[in-house]
């Protein structure tokens, strides 16, 4: 149940196999551990230690993969930031996180250095390019080449701190999720156990890794791929056709994603350009993806998209849909093994069957709590049970069904509206490409809806049309006040539609009605 133990048990396992593939580099696990183990040993002579938290910052590539493993073997702490954040961002990172090392690339260091530059305890920054000029370390990768090949002799506890994932943001400042070695490896090894499930045996796909690897959705699914034996293609950003070109010159098999992804490739004039017959399975996570989406997406790619939940106080996954199981609409599959769930009301008292309330979650994969902020943590675990904030259901055969953000509810005349109904309905409407749902403030209604539309081209429709559409459809109170088109919906860095921008606009357009 360690992570440090991952490339040496995928060797013990598996012998030597193509872990990763990138712009046509080809590393094996072998690979990855010998560069890995020179890196924990250049991070070492660099001044890291034990416990020492680590920034990696930079676009998907190899050099994402061995410095995780690295900051592990130096028995340190890797804190993945995204590489599209701002200066101040990153800064407020640096200072809540105190790295003793920043980790980037030629193309970010400018930017990283800018944001630590008048930190209090100034960090080292080390680029992996060749040709780096970092100031008081310079290049990673060239300190690292004269490092001997094996592991550094530092001895990691399961329970020892692996990683800090900031959240993002979107009920505030970041916080820090600290994640054990233990979290991180139950956690991958139960997304392994369920891929070899699908695939029908180890190593007998080919992935495609477009998640940011900075992310916990992608920092697991690097660990599960090295664990089941398998190949991920690498992918520096997401493009549709970057994407489709390299599913047909790589046989892609299956990939993981968010729905703004698939919504994406579902509506680009160029996919029937491509082979993409190799494709047999997608997963998706991180937000709610529409049934109008998942239908024509598996209809058009013939390919089947399981929609998983996790999130990452919980080292990310929750719940899976299972092989054998029957695969239930609107559902985000059971819990994965090792993994308890139950809803709750206000009280923390388990509610029944079918009866929505706060989804909890309890197991080995669930967070020690937040990095420097006591209050918080408590909020969030109590009696070893982590509280989501996210409102669900479970059925008698165990299905957990997610129907909002605990925060997303909104209460209109003292009725609980949940967004997703809505969304889910104006989706299924011929003119809509995209939709997203929030509440605003009202001295009436205590919250009225605002519903914000994409609308497809070519497709002549009203507002007045859409609202009418609803109303035949739902109870009035969970219909739209206002219904604004615009031309596109803000996006969080992974694909996520921003909801905190939403609002501000949802704002704006009720004052001005």
């Amino acid at each position: 149940m360690n992570r440090i133990d991952i490339l040496q048990e995928s060797y013990e396992k598996f012998g030597a196999f193509v872990y990763l593939v990138y712009e046509g580099r080809e590393v094996t696990n072998v690979d990855c551990d010998s560069i890995s183990s020179q890196m924990a040993r250049a991070m070492m002579e660099l001044g890291v230690g034990k416990g020492d938290r680590v920034v990696v910052t930079m676009p998907n590539r190899p050099e994402v993969v061995f410095a995780y493993h690295a900051i592990a073997k130096a028995g340190a702490v890797a804190v993945p930031v995204m590489p599209l954040l701002q200066t101040q961002e990153i800064r407020f990172i640096a200072m809540d996180c105190a790295p003793k090392l920043v980790v980037t690339s030629d193309m970010l260091l400018g930017k990283v250095q800018e944001a630590v530059g008048e930190l209090p305890q100034k960090p080292i920054v080390v680029s992996v390019d060749a040709d780096a000029n970092a100031g008081e370390a310079g290049a990673l990768n060239r300190i690292a080449a004269s490092q001997p090949d094996l592991a550094p002799n530092v001895q990691v506890d399961a329970n020892d701190p692996g990683v800090i994932l900031y959240t993002s943001g979107t009920t505030g400042r970041p916080k820090g999720v600290v994640l054990t070695h233990a979290n991180l490896y139950s956690n991958a090894q139960s997304a392994a156990q369920l891929a070899i499930e699908y695939a029908g045996s180890e190593g007998n796909w080919v992935g495609l890794v477009i998640l940011p690897l900075s992310h916990a959705f992608g920092f697991t699914m690097m660990n599960s791929t090295a664990m089941a034996g398998a190949r991920d293609i690498l992918l520096p950003y997401f493009d549709p056709v970057l994407v489709f070109s390299t599913i047909e010159k790589y046989k892609v098999t299956h990939f993981s994603g968010v729905p703004a992804m698939f919504h994406a490739m579902l509506t680009h004039a160029d996919a029937d350009k491509y082979d993409l017959s190799s494709l047999s399975q997608c997963v998706s996570g991180s937000a709610p993806l529409s049934a109008a989406v998942k239908a024509q997406f598996e209809q058009k790619f013939g390919c089947t998209i399981y929609e998983g939940y996790g999130l990452s106080e919980a080292a990310p996954v929750v719940t899976a849909p299972r092989k054998g199981f029957p695969v239930k609409p609107g559902s985000v599959g059971l819990p994965i093994p090792g993994v308890e769930v139950k809803v709750v009301d206000e009280r923390g008292n388990a509610l029944a069957a079918g009866e929505v309330g706060e989804l909890t979650v309890k197991g080995p994969n669930v967070t020690q709590g937040y990095l420097n902020l006591p209050e918080e943590t408590q909020k969030v675990i109590q009696d070893g049970w982590l509280y989501t904030g996210d409102m669900a259901k479970i059925d008698d055969e165990g299905y957990v069904y997610i129907v909002e953000r605990k925060k997303d509810v909104i209460i209109r005349g003292g009725f609980n509206v949940y967004p997703r109904d809505l969304e889910e309905l104006l989706a299924t409407h011929p003119a809509v490409a995209e939709v997203s749902v929030v509440g605003t403030p009202s001295e009436a209604m205590g919250e009225e809806v605002v519903a914000f539309v994409v609308k497809r081209r070519g497709v002549d429709v009203t507002e007045a049309d859409l609202i009418s559409f609803c109303q035949d459809r739902l109870a009035k109170y969970k219909t739209p006040r206002y219904l604004k088109f615009v031309g596109y919906l803000p996006k969080t860095m992974i694909g996520k539609t921003d909801k905190k921008v939403l609002r501000e606009w949802a704002r704006e357009a009720s004052s001005s009605s």
